[in-house]
């Protein structure tokens, strides 16, 4: 695991959690776009059929405010990112 990777938050980590990286052992997808962008997603144990969906995640930054969530995919070609699809309440 590279440093800039080590230097990313989880998403669901706590706020005061003071180390809120990525776990070695874990594997993890990039958010790019939208409310959570920048983020890393830890996918450990998912199936390969959540991996291809995707995930709609609680955020409370949304459009939708609390309650909302935040709809990530892969990216076509890279799957270790996965795009912002949009907010849905």
């Amino acid at each position: 695991m590279d440093e800039l990777m080590r230097q990313r938050r989880v998403y669901g980590a706590d706020h005061d959690d003071p180390d809120p990286g990525p776990r070695p052992g874990h594997s993890y997808r990039e958010l790019v776009g939208g409310p959570l962008d920048g983020l890393l997603l830890d996918v450990t144990g998912w199936t390969d059929t959540a991996l291809r969906e995707g995930a709609a995640l609680n955020t409370e930054i949304g459009r939708f405010g609390p309650g909302g969530r935040a709809e990530y995919g892969p990216r076509d070609g890279d799957p270790d990112r996965w795009d912002w699809r949009g907010d849905i309440p």
